[in-house]
């Protein structure tokens, strides 16, 4: 995986996720990603591709919500697709609960996406990262 930032959109995985949501005019590929991520919780292991689309799927969602980190080159196609969808935007518990969710398990012992960053230099950075994201989330 190609990685240039910490954020969320900062690696090739979420750059094609970002690029796919882009065909996408509701929430759909968004609550798909989630999923994805939570099957997790069934099969034990967290691969690195499903933490860094869903990482990206959970800050696109924060976005909407009107709880988005800092806008940079980064998030702008995530930007442009939320300005795009905003308007008919309602708000769903359930999405809401399974970004919580997935949070939980990027961050866990059984994601490979953690034990990745955990071998680089910028651990405390990304963990502080993803630990924002579940702040503005549960505010």
């Amino acid at each position: 995986m190609g990685t240039w930032a910490i954020g969320p959109y900062g690696n090739d995985f979420a750059q094609d996720w970002l690029e796919d949501l882009h065909e996408s005019k509701d929430l759909y590929f968004i609550e798909e990603t989630l999923n994805n991520v939570l099957q997790a919780e069934t099969t034990e292991y967290l691969e690195a591709p499903f933490g860094a689309e869903g990482l990206a799927a959970v800050e696109t969602w924060a976005r909407l919500l009107g709880k988005g980190g800092a806008q940079d080159e980064d998030s702008a196609r995530a930007d442009a697709w939320v300005a795009d969808v905003l308007p008919k935007f309602k708000p769903r518990a359930d999405i809401a609960e399974k970004a919580l969710r997935a949070l939980a398990l990027v961050l866990a012992e059984s994601s490979e996406l953690r034990e990745l960053w955990q071998d680089s230099d910028h651990y405390d950075q990304w963990r502080a990262s993803v630990a924002d994201m579940q702040r503005r989330l549960a505010a």
